[in-house]
């Protein structure tokens, strides 16, 4: 696909619209002949499923595990949708299947109006003078935030409330507590600094809202793990029934652990497996919850291998926004279908499908799908599962640095109430100048130059890295060469740089030559 849908609000539609104009101008149309008449500029169902699910599986928003079946799903929406018609002009049904059957496009323009948001345009309006509380940094990777950063931002914010006078805010500022209201304020801001960084945005208003952001789960999904780090309820009630325990228990760890306390028969670890998706699939609503669905869909677009650990660091923050009961179904979910992925032993679960497909076919619904009826929900949710299932010990780790960021905050806070009066209260909070809107492409380059910047840190750290061993080194910088050339050439120019890493390292010494003692012959007067 020649575009790709930007990060922003109604990112589904937008991809939509790209996917339906790409499909209308690339696939291709011939003569076909009928029932004995020959019809011109069109083509049969099964054609357009060999072409499009082509597509799909090269483009970056959906990868290869796109089944051939989503294809079929996605082209009976586009039938439904008028994006094309069978050919006697006939549409609006869903009965397309993959077959000969003839279709061809009408000549009305399947593009999908974006919702109208009088709020968005405001904003688009009012950038720089509304967007304050939001701190801007739409250019910065997140590796390029610094903690004092962070603490100038959020000590900004101290003295841009418009509710509250300058000379008002002095004397509050210099009596003031350190409430839990306040606390809960600092760590959403400073949640939204990293997650509008990461993410690349000018504005996270049609995403997330301030009031999404729970401190108490977020606290609680950091501070109440085992030792796994999945997260313990104290609700035994909000918790997963004891029977899908035991179910799921049984298929991670198949055929070493039946819980059950069940006799196995032929086709045992199938039902079972059957009784855990039908659990999970008739949940009232996904895991990741219909209100961060717009948030969810936007990350998809770091989903790609050079921008692996941004993509990795936007869902560990993301996913502590979930309740906690949320949190620790996903934890195992996600625990649950790599193992049974990665499982030689477990026997087919499916006649016509693989593990891993199956696995992510299954479950895609139950974790992202929109409150409304979405027509790419199935294939933007296939796209994140494979990405959870396969980053789900990473994802799920909880990230100290944001803990760090707010205990820093509030330490610098009391100091400065406490040593300073309250004139130069406002004189050692650091200014912050906000960052100005940039365009699209200068947001592409610097997504680049970010990205890259990355991976170069990547590298320097595994030079530094003192607790690796020269052979685990060289094995590390001979991956990161292969998959990194033209940034690994330029931290090694020739390979003259690259033997001066190695050259100070001890060497075994050559074992001396042992001298045999000449034997002497006693000697008798």
């Amino acid at each position: 696909m020649e575009g790709e849908a930007r990060p922003g609000p109604y990112r589904a539609t937008r991809l939509w619209n790209e996917i339906t104009r790409y499909f209308r101008a690339g696939m291709p149309l011939r003569k076909h002949r009928q029932r004995f008449k020959k019809h011109g500029s069109c083509f049969t169902a099964s054609e357009a499923v060999d072409w499009l699910h082509q597509v799909l599986r090269s483009n970056s928003n959906f990868g290869p595990e796109v089944s051939r079946q989503q294809t079929v799903q996605l082209l009976r929406k586009f039938l439904k949708n008028h994006v094309i018609e069978d050919i006697k002009g006939r549409w609006g049904s869903e009965d397309l299947e993959d077959n000969g059957v003839l279709y061809r496009f009408p000549s009305t323009s399947p593009v999908k109006p974006l919702p109208s948001s009088r709020r968005e345009k405001e904003n688009l309006e009012t950038f720089s003078r509304d967007k304050e509380r939001l701190f801007k940094l739409p250019h910065l990777s997140r590796r390029t935030v610094k903690k004092h950063e962070l603490l100038d931002s959020l000590e900004n914010l101290e003295k841009t409330e418009p509710d509250i006078t300058k000379e008002n805010k002095e004397d509050e500022l210099h009596r003031k507590e350190i409430s839990q209201e306040y606390v809960q304020e600092i760590w959403r801001n400073i949640i939204l600094i990293h997650l509008q960084t990461i993410l690349g945005l000018p504005s996270l208003e049609e995403i997330l809202q301030p009031t999404q952001i729970v401190p108490e789960y977020v606290i609680y999904n950091m501070t109440n793990t085992s030792k796994h780090g999945v997260v313990i309820l104290q609700n035994k009630s909000e918790d997963l029934p004891h029977w899908v325990l035991s179910a799921m228990k049984c298929l991670a760890y198949w055929p070493r652990n039946n819980d059950m306390n069940q006799p196995t028969y032929s086709g045992f670890e199938r039902d079972v497996f059957r009784t855990v998706a039908d659990y999970f699939l008739n949940l009232p609503e996904p895991l990741l919850t219909f209100e961060y669905y717009e948030l969810f869909v936007n990350i998809l677009d770091l989903l790609q291998p050079h921008l692996e650990r941004i993509a990795v660091e936007a869902l560990q923050i993301c996913c502590l926004l979930l309740p906690p009961p949320n949190r620790r179904k996903m934890q195992l979910l996600m625990r649950m279908i790599s193992r049974i992925s990665e499982n030689v032993d477990m026997p087919r679960l499916h006649d016509a499908m693989g593990t891993r497909s199956l696995m992510i076919q299954t479950f895609s619904r139950c974790v992202l799908c929109c409150a409304e009826e979405v027509d790419l929900d199935e294939l933007l949710s296939t796209r994140l599962v494979s990405f959870l299932m396969d980053h789900q010990q990473e994802i799920f780790k909880v990230p100290t640095y944001l803990q760090v960021a707010v205990q820093d905050h509030i330490e610098y806070m009391r100091m400065a109430q406490g040593k300073y009066p309250r004139e130069e209260i406002c004189a050692i909070l650091p200014t912050y100048s906000y960052c100005k809107q940039i365009t699209p492409q200068e947001f592409e380059e610097q997504k680049v130059s970010t990205s890259q910047a990355a991976v170069a840190e990547l590298l320097e750290n595994i030079i530094k890295d003192k607790n690796l061993s020269v052979k685990d080194k060289k094995k590390k910088l001979k991956q990161f060469q292969k998959e990194y050339p033209l940034i690994y050439q330029n931290r090694f120019p020739t390979t003259e740089n690259e033997a001066i890493l190695f050259e100070n390292k001890p060497t075994i010494k050559q074992p001396m030559l042992s001298l045999r003692k000449p034997k002497f012959r006693s000697l008798r007067y």
